[in-house]
């Protein structure tokens, strides 16, 4: 989903020397002219105006390229339009540097950045997905970084998961997927992570290429914070039955679920069902980390 920012001044003064008085028996050092003289602080506004300047109409790609390394390839961006604060870019999603997987998202990807007191603010929209732009707040602390998310939803075509390597890219799969957000704020202090609030990704109508059945059913991803970040797997409808629970641990996660066909589509889903883990009998058991 982001990095943060910061804005700095410089103040620059400069050294002139002394001539040195032919009549004196010993060379005279060289003195440091006053701060208050006026063509030193007309030097150091320039430099600090040019800087500011510099970095107002700095090029969007600052931005693409920063998102770029911070998501190690998996958010890559082409065609970036507009400056560091305002533009815009198409944007894929890829299995990270040197992958050869890679899914284009529909249209283009705007941002908006200002700065609010001490905090970043960013407002992000997909004009295919989103009905209205999702906004960001990032804020430092006290030895800590506060990032915070208004309450929001989107659509996404689930098709772009495929960009992000195996085992997406041979399950193909084909959907659509509502992510929102409640409260979600993720706070960094003293090498740890706490998350707050909730954010959940229901798959609806999903099917793949590994199974004749169209679609396989309906599902949904939960994401709650607290003192431990909770993942919960469940089935809203559907032949294919999806369960599990998860947990972050440290900046690992955690995962144990099954999958299962009902018993008259069991033929149509084995192959997808020994992709998605081991098989236990007419199950298969996913584990992560």
């Amino acid at each position: 989903m982001r990095p943060a920012c910061g804005m700095a001044a410089w103040c620059c003064s400069s050294l002139s020397a002394e001539l040195v008085h032919f009549l004196s028996p010993m060379p005279r050092l060289p003195t440091i002219p006053s701060a208050t003289a006026p063509w030193g602080w007309a030097f150091s506004g320039a430099v600090c105006g040019l800087l500011l300047v510099l970095v107002w109409q700095a090029p969007g790609q600052w931005l693409t390229s920063a998102l770029q390394q911070a998501t190690q390839g998996r958010l890559q961006f082409h065609q970036a339009r507009g400056s560091l604060w305002q533009g815009s870019a198409q944007v894929s999603l890829a299995g990270g540097f040197g992958s050869q997987d890679a899914a284009l998202l529909p249209g283009r990807l705007s941002w908006q950045l200002r700065l609010s007191g001490l905090a970043l603010q960013a407002d992000l929209l997909a004009d295919c997905c989103m009905q209205q732009p999702w906004r960001f707040s990032l804020a430092p602390g006290w030895g800590s970084l506060r990032l915070s998310l208004a309450d929001n939803r989107a659509q996404w075509p689930a098709a772009v998961l495929a960009g992000l390597g195996t085992p997406w890219n041979t399950v193909q799969a084909q959907g659509q997927l509502n992510l929102s957000s409640q409260g979600l704020v993720a706070e960094w202090s003293a090498g740890r992570l706490r998350l707050d609030g909730r954010a959940q990704l229901d798959a609806m109508h999903i099917s793949s290429r590994l199974s004749t059945l169209k679609p396989m059913g309906s599902y949904r991803l939960s994401i709650q914070g607290g003192s431990s970040i909770g993942l919960t797997l469940e089935t809203l409808d559907g032949s294919l039955q999806l369960s599990g629970t998860g947990q972050w641990v440290g900046e690992r996660l955690r995962f144990v679920g099954v999958a299962s066909a009902t018993p008259e589509r069991q033929e149509a889903l084995a192959n997808l069902l020994n992709i998605l883990g081991q098989r236990d009998g007419q199950r298969s058991i996913i584990k992560v980390g």
